[in-house]
């Protein structure tokens, strides 16, 4: 076994979260961290909650044979591949399972965001806004929910852009069904990542845990078209928190799906009115 496996042997044992798989990456980072794999389940449950204790010690040793046999493609914060804008959020993830060309993480990106009940003003602003953004070769990340997301993955298609989608499923499943075929496209085009095995199912608490990955993952973040309580607010703030830039469309005051924007742009957010307000946020933070 290697660091690479007892990752995901970790990843894969029921009770160790985000929170922990942080601290272990610091404790990789500073050379506390065992050098002999598998870790024992001592070392384990010394740097875990004991009010986890019992489903790590019915997991632990499962996880490590499912990882020694892992065939399905991942990486891991260690790995080369690993983009270093994801290693500078809080909660980094320590897995990405992942589909498609991992090339894809070495370009700029933009991540788009926004309703699922996107009218047409949102496609309009995304047909007029995206095509100068994609033909920089910036890649287009989005979390491939129904509405803007897909919107700006369709546009990015249709102009040979690279899309990138993070997903909250196993990496083999599709949410909505729908999108089952566009997720197979963008795999072919562009890349699929989460950071959920194959076989896992949506569930409420893996949507907000992807937007951080959609927020860290690009130097900046558009918001098209969110209501005042939504998922998209969440992954601005999340960019902010991570020093990231938010941008937004600033839209009718009389649209429900402009209100969120509308408030993001009165906090601070950058308006965005043309191709070149984006361009000009990605240049900058890639820059520096």
């Amino acid at each position: 076994m290697n660091l690479n496996q007892q990752l995901l042997a970790i990843h894969l044992t029921t009770g160790i979260g985000v929170k922990t798989e942080t601290q272990l990456i610091n404790m990789i980072n500073r050379d506390q961290a065992p050098t002999v794999f598998p870790w024992s389940l001592d070392f384990i449950l010394k740097v875990t909650n004991t009010a986890y204790h019992a489903k790590i010690r019915a997991t632990y040793s499962v996880a490590v044979e499912r990882a020694s046999l892992f065939l399905a493609e991942y990486i891991t914060y260690f790995d080369d591949a690993y983009p270093q804008r994801l290693r500078e959020i809080f909660e980094p993830p320590l897995i990405l399972f992942y589909k498609g060309h991992l090339e894809a993480l070495k370009l700029p990106s933009l991540s788009v965001v926004g309703t699922r009940t996107a009218t047409s003003y949102g496609l309009s602003t995304l047909r007029q806004l995206l095509p100068p953004v994609i033909r920089l070769h910036v890649a287009i990340v989005s979390g491939l929910a129904q509405g803007i997301d897909v919107m700006a993955h369709q546009i990015t298609f249709s102009k040979s852009g690279i899309p990138i989608a993070i997903i909250g499923t196993g990496i083999d499943v599709a949410y909505p069904t729908r999108n089952e075929s566009l997720q197979k496209q963008i795999t072919q085009q562009g890349l699929v990542l989460s950071e959920y095995p194959e076989g896992t199912q949506p569930h409420r608490s893996h949507f907000p845990a992807r937007n951080r990955i959609i927020a860290g993952l690009s130097s900046a973040t558009l918001v098209v078209e969110a209501k005042i309580k939504s998922g998209s607010l969440i992954t601005a703030n999340m960019a902010l928190q991570n020093n990231r830039e938010v941008l937004a469309i600033p839209g009718s005051i009389f649209s429900e799906n402009s209100q969120g924007t509308n408030e993001l742009l009165s906090l601070g957010a950058k308006t965005v009115t043309k191709a070149q307000d984006i361009v000009e946020s990605i240049q900058l933070l890639d820059t520096i």
